[in-house]
């Protein structure tokens, strides 16, 4: 199969970036390629809205900025800020015209909310599904595009490049080039190799290396892990956000509900089990701290009373307002027989978003040609060591904007004799010779406990250095073990998901390994001081 553009990945990255290029070149074909179902993403479960200085008269670019760079503990590219926050707006009105739905007040203006770490009211939110009701509109919008193929059910295994045709990359020729992929066809059970001019790679994150997280069973890094195969750039890996609040259910493992900050912004209190309202002792700012500080805050909370969630009070707060805003978090609590009007929530944090990922430009090109990256998969510089709340919406929308126009200029400007150099004839089909059928599925399941487990205790929101070398050499055990099982075994989206999930727990823990520091997202207790030295950590 062969097609002009090759997008990897549903979320609001991919779709938007697909939407554009197929109305810039109705002559050329759009492929996207999702491993569920089309609106399982990590969009889907974004509650809290999206960010954009819309009230000029309170808040302005300079605002906006100065937030993100304070949040981002000094590793912002402020270049990249100023481009995301100022291009943002744009964005944002775009997808308001393609049939996106914002909540407004009753004179009829956009109803702005405030999270942590934004010093003035400028979130734009849908309920408390905004990123569901973002992703309906671009779904909508695919759907009336004739140039547009979606393929549901398609796992990518890996990104083909010249290494596939036997060449080697030397000092000599240092350029890597990706010439599609090879993608397990759930529906055929086959491993299909696809030819694309350019590809994005819009994959999501990686919450699910921990124990628990915010994010689907979807996102496993997979993205990450088949740029870093390819010998592509990634950097930051050791920011991984935790949400401070997720609802916490007694012994679950996987997705968990998120209580969108948004709550904390409306009013919501942060209590102990003591029922202290304990977050002043940590920051000037309260319960609206940056997520980092107040992550740390519930997690030293939590050991000092050796308790495993601290609350959210939301009693003294309007119920018809919370219903109106939170309707699906007021009806989750309800299933569980919490009444927010009399008892509290219990929270504890979940990892929720990696800050770090495929090294991108201001262009979303990344290390390699004809490769770009877009979404929580790509580390842009906007986040830094820190993502301030709701910028990953608008930095997925900028990017993938970018990624439009750089693309579009190269398929319209080019002969084709930019991607004459390898003879893509040659490319040979996926080989499965010598493979047969997993015997023991536990094989699988029982290392995916591990990796969590590890990645969980070892490698959470407070890191040490003894912590970090037990998890390395843990996952060099789990790593040796799942590669020899790949080369004996038929690909299966189980596999090929660990396999991916021990490459991004090995990446996070190595980028940790190298921060002789805290700073942001990450924190050593045997580096407590910032180091001084402002540096991305590139692997």
């Amino acid at each position: 199969m062969q097609t002009d553009f090759l997008v990897i990945g549903s979320g609001i990255a991919g779709l938007t970036y697909a939407l554009k290029v197929a109305k810039a070149c109705p002559d050329k074909k759009v492929l996207i390629f999702t491993k569920t179902t089309s609106d399982e993403t990590n969009t889907k479960y974004a509650q809290g809205g999206i960010a954009g200085v819309w009230d000029n008269e309170k808040d302005s670019f300079d605002k906006h900025i100065e937030d993100t760079l304070i949040a981002g503990d000094g590793l912002c590219n402020e270049h990249v800020v100023e481009i995301v926050v100022k291009e943002g707006v744009d964005r944002i009105r775009e997808i308001i015209d393609w049939g996106a739905r914002f909540d407004k007040d009753d004179d009829g203006d956009y109803a702005l909310g405030k999270e942590g770490g934004h010093s003035e009211y400028r979130i734009l939110h849908h309920k408390d599904v905004t990123g569901r009701e973002m992703e309906r509109a671009l779904l909508e919008a695919i759907k009336q595009q004739p140039n547009i193929e979606m393929i549901t059910h398609c796992f990518v295994v890996d990104i083909i490049t010249q290494h596939h045709l036997g060449y080697l990359v030397t000092k000599a020729t240092p350029d890597i080039e990706c010439f599609g992929v090879y993608a397990l066809n759930l529906h055929t059970k086959k491993i299909e190799k696809i030819l694309a001019s350019i590809t994005l790679l819009a994959t999501g994150g990686n919450g699910q290396v921990y124990r628990t997280t915010t994010n689907p069973a979807i996102a496993t890094g997979d993205g990450v892990a088949m740029a870093y195969r390819a010998k592509g750039r990634i950097e930051n890996m050791e920011f991984i956000q935790f949400h401070p609040t997720a609802l916490y259910e007694a012994g679950l493992r996987g997705q968990a509900f998120l209580i969108t900050e948004a709550v904390r912004g409306d009013g919501g209190i942060l209590r102990n089990i003591d029922g202290e309202a304990f977050m002043e002792r940590y920051d000037e700012r309260k319960d609206l701290a940056p997520r980092d500080i107040v992550a740390r805050a519930i997690d030293n909370e939590m050991k000092r009373t050796g308790t495993e969630h601290v609350w959210l009070d939301c009693r003294h707060m309007d119920k018809e307002k919370f219903i109106h805003h939170f309707p699906n978090i007021y009806k989750k609590c309800m299933s569980m027989g919490i009444d927010i009007t009399k008892n509290m929530i219990p929270v504890a944090p979940a990892a929720h978003y990696s800050c770090g990922g495929i090294k991108t430009d201001e262009w979303a090109r990344t290390s390699i040609k004809h490769l770009y990256a877009a979404g929580e998969c790509a580390s842009t510089g906007l986040h830094g060591a820190n993502r301030l709340a709701s910028n990953s919406l608008l930095e997925a929308m900028v990017f993938a904007h970018r990624a439009y126009a750089d693309a579009v200029k190269k398929i319209k400007d080019s002969s084709g004799e930019e991607w004459g150099i390898w003879d893509r004839d040659n490319i040979p089909d996926w080989r499965a010779e010598g493979t047969t059928a997993p015997k023991e599925m536990i094989l699988i399941t029982q290392s995916l406990k591990e990796l969590q487990l590890l990645m969980s205790d070892y490698v959470g929101i407070v890191r040490t250095n003894v912590r970090l070398e037990r998890a390395m050499r843990r996952l060099d055990l789990l790593h040796e073990e799942t590669e020899e099982l790949y080369k004996t075994t038929e690909v299966s989206p189980q596999l090929c998901q660990l396999r991916n999930m021990i490459t991004a727990g090995y990446l996070i823990v190595k980028s940790a390994t190298f921060r002789h520091e805290s700073r942001g997202l990450h924190y050593n207790t045997d580096y407590l001081q910032k180091s001084g030295i402002v540096q991305n950590i590139v692997l």
